[in-house]
């Protein structure tokens, strides 16, 4: 292992360090306003299934917010917080585990996920005005179109893939800018998982690639996010722990998984990765459209 990926496996240490110090010193200092407690078997269950799939690059905040809404598990204002704070463990277990497995380039690896804490940091302000729908069925219509192209490649109709794993040149200098725009989307809530995988395909590099490089960067984004719900005390304690105890045991279990799949299953692996993500941007703006128009509606005759 080169120095460069040294580097960054201390740099990823040492936000894991903070957070669970922070964490476990506000949690002894601080009685927090809400459930409290050791977590029941449905939060360790939920963390070690959200988890499992997300490793696969499913994504966890979508499939988790549905499991604690089925059965009132979280307040919803406790939400956000909860995913932030119960999956940002699970989520730099993965990035140790894939930046070892996956051998990418040490300067295309840190680069790309420079960019997209980047892109987190400087492009929120940019973002922040943009309107939501119009983002979600932007994304959701461009992923449906690159699932169909790159299925067309996997079955030899379209030329395109490759088996590279660092870039250089032109591509590099595309790849930059794209992980700047994604970390950028992910402030609105756009999930960063399948438009990698798909950037990463169509620039010839191994499906392998994206799993370090999405994984690691939203690994340096969520601690951050995660603290900061913690000293707001908004979130619910109980459940993310849930989330984190039953979460790093799945994560390396479906990582094993994802290293030891054909790369041809692999690739099919991302058309239905990106294929959910599509129709779950455009259900979710189909939804907030409807809500818009129901508020808007005047009252009376």
């Amino acid at each position: 292992m080169g120095s460069a990926k040294i580097l960054l496996f201390l740099a990823l240490g040492a936000f894991a360090l903070v957070f669970a110090f922070g964490w476990i010193r506000v949690t002894r200092l601080r009685r927090t306003a809400h459930d409290a407690g050791a977590p029941g078997w449905w939060e360790l269950v939920v963390g070690a299934v959200t988890n499992f799939f997300d490793t696969l690059g499913i994504g966890s905040f979508a499939p988790t917010t549905s499991a604690f809404k089925l059965r009132g598990t979280v307040a919803d204002e406790l939400i956000p917080g909860t995913l932030n704070v119960g999956h940002t463990l699970p989520v730099i277990v993965q990035a140790f585990v894939f930046i070892v497995a996956v051998d990418v380039g040490s300067g295309t690896l840190i680069s790309m996920i420079a960019a997209s804490v980047a892109g987190a940091w400087l492009g929120a302000a940019i973002v922040a005005d943009m309107p939501r729908r119009r983002i979600q069925i932007g994304m959701g219509v461009a992923l449906l179109f690159a699932a169909v192209f790159f299925a067309m490649t996997n079955l030899d109709l379209f030329p395109g893939g490759g088996e590279a794993l660092s870039l250089q040149g032109t591509r590099m200098g595309v790849a930059l800018g794209a992980s700047f725009v994604l970390g950028a989307l992910m402030t609105l809530g756009i999930g960063m998982y399948a438009p990698c995988m798909i950037l990463v395909a169509l620039l010839g590099m191994n499906p392998r690639a994206a799993f370090p490089i999405m994984m690691g960067s939203c690994a340096f984004l969520m601690p951050v996010a995660g603290l900061r719900f913690i000293q707001r005390d908004s979130y619910s304690p109980r459940a993310s722990f849930g989330l984190t105890a039953g979460g790093i045991p799945a994560v390396l279990a479906a990582a094993f998984i994802v290293q030891s799949l054909p790369l041809t299953v692999l690739r099919w692996l991302v058309v239905a990765v990106v294929l959910y993500t599509s129709f779950t941007m455009l259900r979710s703006a189909q939804r907030e459209a409807a809500t818009r128009a129901v508020v808007t509606i005047p009252a009376g005759g």
